[in-house]
């Protein structure tokens, strides 16, 4: 069976072509810097290596692209659309409806729709990348796998904000959580590596978008996003946490739009907004270079993560592990090294040395000493969305 995983990020979609439930990977790329200049799409197969610059304006031009590389008669991995049996997304914000992986009919669709205030960098990019696949897959399953599913185990104590009781439960509003097909794939890896089922960990998700979780015995139990995707940690282009009064002074005081401080906060904050950059390779370079303000805004980042691993770890009155996965966790030794510092009082060594080298596979980079392991995980969204995909049609 042929599953076609779609993971339309805010400004990139990545996509593996799986089948299942083998787990073979039959060709595999990304689109990147959608939006930007020099935008890059990769593909890749036992046929051909793809890399290739355009001007992709938008997540529904660069799926067009990725569908024409898997159906080229040259280079690409199948004859026919008809190939595919299902096309299965990553949809970030499920509320309180889903739960589960679901099959994608009008009303699913609609609901998405529903949702995007609380997820609008990254729900219209889901649902366009929904019916872009309509159009070009007919004849596949549609299936949505949401983000927020994993986080369902969170406790009421944690999920609730300390507002009216009416608003939640008259209108749902409480921490969903999201990143949740990410951190659940590197946690199961964790607890396998670890050979150790009730463990304490802590998974530390660093890509455009961040988010850290508490899993106690595989389950998520506290995590930094809320309701929607802007709080928590310093993000590629969004504040994080800020106090709410910015927000008042910034429309009162300033004179700024509603519309306006929503899109500062999301798309100009960050470390955009403290730097100017929003890509951390970007900023590591000119920090390297002596750029004081791309180093203040690194060593903001990793204060922010460090200020959550120690609640985290509080709150589970223990640890076992800390991982780091997606695109900066797995790449930045800058961003671990400053984070791991100075956090030996709860059992965290880093190695230095380990830190600094490069691997596809799950390694430990901390002191052999440590009492936390620090584990580096590579995440694989993709073929955990194809396994839950695959689960659900035969059920």
């Amino acid at each position: 069976m042929k599953i076609l995983v779609i993971n339309s990020g805010s400004s990139s979609i990545k996509f593996q072509l799986i089948e299942m439930p083998g787990k073979d990977v039959i060709c595999s790329g990304m689109v990147e810097r959608i939006g930007l200049k020099n935008s890059k799409i990769y593909f890749n197969s036992d046929k051909s290596e793809i890399k290739e610059n355009h001007n992709i304006s938008s997540h529904e031009i660069g799926l067009e692209k990725i569908s024409k590389l898997i159906l080229n008669k040259e280079n690409g991995v199948l004859k026919d659309a008809s190939d595919i049996f299902a096309v299965a997304h990553r949809v970030v914000h499920g509320g309180s409806t889903f739960s589960n992986t679901t099959l994608v009919d009008q009303s699913v669709k609609d609901i998405i729709k529903e949702l995007f205030e609380l997820a609008p960098l990254h729900n219209p990019a889901n649902l366009k990348g929904i019916e872009v696949s309509e159009k070009v897959f007919p004849q596949a399953k549609q299936i949505a796998v949401f983000d927020t599913a994993f986080h369902q185990t969170i406790p009421e104590v944690a999920y609730r904000y300390a507002i009216p009781n009416k608003f939640f439960i008259e209108n749902k509003i409480r921490v969903y959580g999201f990143h949740g097909t990410s951190h659940k794939y590197v946690s199961e890896k964790a607890i396998e590596y670890l050979q150790k089922k009730n463990s304490k960990i802590i998974s530390i998700h660093l890509g455009n978008g961040c988010s850290i979780t508490a899993i106690e015995n595989g389950k998520s139990i506290e995590h930094s996003l809320g309701s929607s995707t802007m709080n928590g940690l310093i993000m590629g282009t969004r504040s994080g946490d800020i106090d709410h009064s910015v927000i008042f002074y910034l429309v009162n005081s300033l004179g700024y739009t509603l519309e306006e401080v929503n899109n500062l906060l999301q798309k100009e904050s960050g470390m955009l907004g403290l730097t100017g950059y929003s890509d951390l390779r970007e900023i590591e370079s000119e920090a390297e270079q002596g750029n004081r303000v791309c180093q203040l805004a690194l060593e903001m980042n990793a204060y922010r993560i460090k200020k959550y691993i120690g609640s985290y770890a509080t709150i589970m009155n223990g640890l076992d592990a800390i991982i780091f996965t997606a695109g900066i966790g797995e790449n930045s030794s800058i961003i671990r090294d400053l984070v791991c510092t100075d956090l030996e009082f709860i059992g965290i060594q880093l190695d230095s040395e380990r830190n600094r080298l490069r691997s596809k596979e799950i390694r430990e980079i901390n002191e052999t000493s440590s009492k936390v392991k620090i584990l580096v995980i590579p995440t694989n969204e993709e073929l955990e969305i194809a396994k839950q995909a695959y689960e659900l049609v035969n059920q």
